[in-house]
């Protein structure tokens, strides 16, 4: 191990629950923000740089997290987005032969607080039990008061707009210029994997800020929209919320993830909430009601929509839900092609079994196109 000696860490919780650890590395300080945890055994380098967990604290339920390095071409943007980490086991050695860099020196690299040692299996079940809440993970152990106090004016996830601090600033331009397909795509939190399936299926996109207006998106003439992932509350994304509208005007394909699933579901009157703990994982089991068939799913997110509201809207029909708890996975708009979901199709590193609903997106495109055409 590089450091014999490691410094002491905590986590204080908003309510005043301590946990102890480690510090992971030589780096100090104090990281805040809500915290949350994530059940894959794989994948922890697209969950840090996953724009949806952006200001979360992560704790990982895997004991060993570390131990196949990293490598540049499995990130899902441009940076680390979590807050912080929290883990049992931190591998400093890794054993990948693809692996570019370790661990360790992927997180110094993005000035990533880590704290290791740490009762992981008592702290998912607090959270569980107690639901997701802010925290602060920290190596001034002796510094109590004063972590409750700054603690205490770190903002509630509940009513926090945070699409802005990882949309893009300026448009640009994803996959072959010269494919089919153009797709305009509302930026609230992207992942680089879901502009990896649309390019894979003969789209060029132009990826759009999170305030773009749909003048702004609909002067690529694109063949359909797609609305992304993100981190916050979806309620604040007014404008987000006010383009989809205008796009749902126009009957044309429309294709929105998590984020955007509660932002399609918010432009036709259905409300939001909280939830207790979320859903972080990779082995989600969803039921796709069309075809009565199942799916395991990859899903990261804070906030579902109401199934009451749901329900009652003659509009919007449920096409999938989630197994576990029976909350509203999926919807389309009766009559337009236009549907979102609330997990992740594009899934990296997996699993990959709702990577059809991409394909359904093309679908529509090619349905729309011909309608157009004979008209």
């Amino acid at each position: 191990m590089k450091y014999q000696t490691r410094k002491k860490a905590l986590i204080l919780l908003a309510d005043g629950t301590i946990f102890y650890g480690k510090a992971v590395g030589g780096k100090e300080g104090s990281a805040f923000g809500e915290v949350c945890f994530n059940t894959g055994m794989t994948g922890y380098q697209e969950i840090f740089t996953d724009p949806s967990y952006f200001g979360q604290l992560m704790v990982t339920t895997n004991a060993h997290i570390g131990n196949y390095g990293t490598t540049s071409e499995e990130v899902e943007s441009e940076a680390v987005k979590i807050a912080g980490l929290i883990c049992r086991n931190f591998s400093y050695h890794h054993s990948r032969p693809l692996a570019d860099a370790s661990l360790e020196e992927f997180m110094e690299k993005n000035n990533l607080l880590a704290i290791s040692d740490v009762d992981t299996r008592a702290l998912v079940n607090y959270i569980r039990e107690h639901g997701a809440m802010n925290a602060v993970i920290t190596t001034k152990v002796d510094e109590i008061d004063s972590l409750k106090k700054q603690l205490g004016e770190v903002p509630e996830m509940k009513g926090l707009e945070l699409a802005s601090r990882v949309s893009t600033k300026e448009t640009y331009y994803y996959g072959n210029e010269k494919a089919t397909y153009r797709i305009s795509a509302l930026d609230i939190g992207i992942k680089k994997n879901i502009l990896r399936n649309l390019a894979a299926r003969d789209c060029y996109i132009k990826v759009f800020p999170y305030n773009s207006s749909f003048a702004e998106m609909e002067a690529f003439d694109p063949h359909g929209y797609f609305i992304s992932n993100g981190p916050g509350d979806p309620e604040p994304l007014t404008q987000a919320i006010q383009t989809t509208r205008d796009i749902l005007e126009t009957g044309m394909p429309l294709f929105g993830i998590c984020l955007g699933h509660q932002v399609l579901a918010l432009a036709n009157g259905i409300s939001t909430y909280k939830m207790h703990n979320g859903h972080r994982g990779i082995n989600h089991p969803i039921k796709n009601l069309l075809t009565g068939k199942g799916e395991i799913t990859s899903q990261n997110h804070g906030f579902a929509i109401s199934r009451e509201d749901t329900e009652a809207n003659p509009n919007v029909e449920i096409t999938h839900v989630h197994l576990n708890d029976h909350t509203v996975a999926g919807i389309r708009i009766k009559g337009k092609p236009a549907f979102s979901v609330q997990y992740h199709p594009e899934a990296s590193p997996g699993p990959h079994d709702a990577s059809y609903l991409f394909d359904e997106f093309i679908e529509q495109i090619k349905k729309s196109n011909m309608k157009e055409a004979h008209s």
